[in-house]
């Protein structure tokens, strides 16, 4: 069979592209890493500061501590925490991490301190961004406020 003529090569390279996203998709699902426990994140993240109590952080353990938090609520305590709060940078400082590994770390925390918390499924994930969005929302609004307050100073100086 010769290849000089360009339809059967036309074919032979849409056949070739046709099989190469099956074997393309399996090699990124092979080479994709696995999700992280929220033990594997506290390790890894967390426990730099939960540890030892940095800044002020609830310490891993400490029940006294982490008890007004768990009241707050899973998707609000996660949601906060997420965005960054009081000394706790965004994601825990680790701007890789993934919303669902952060919350599997924040109720894995929770549980050492005596919260009834399960790693949150797709549904508490979806409470968790909400809120999240919210409290990003004020975030800007508040941001916003200062930012006109400033340009009103330098309008009129005091």
């Amino acid at each position: 069979m010769t290849m000089n003529n360009p339809s059967r090569i036309g074919l032979l390279c849409l056949l070739a592209l046709s099989a190469a996203p099956a074997a393309t998709w399996a090699q990124q699902k092979a080479a994709a890493p696995a999700a992280k426990s929220g033990q594997q994140v506290y390790e890894g993240v967390c426990q730099a500061c939960h540890g030892n109590g940095v800044a002020g952080a609830p310490k891993f353990n400490d029940a006294l501590a982490w008890k007004p938090l768990i009241e707050e609520g899973q998707p609000v305590l996660t949601a906060h925490a997420w965005v960054g709060v009081r000394a706790m940078p965004q994601k825990g400082g680790n701007p890789d991490l993934k919303l669902a590994e952060f919350s599997r770390a924040v109720a894995y925390m929770a549980r050492s301190a005596g919260g009834d918390w399960a790693d949150p499924d797709a549904a508490m994930l979806r409470k968790i961004a909400r809120e999240a969005e919210e409290r990003l929302e004020k975030t800007i609004r508040d941001a916003q406020k200062m930012k006109r307050e400033l340009h009103e100073m330098g309008e009129k100086p005091r």
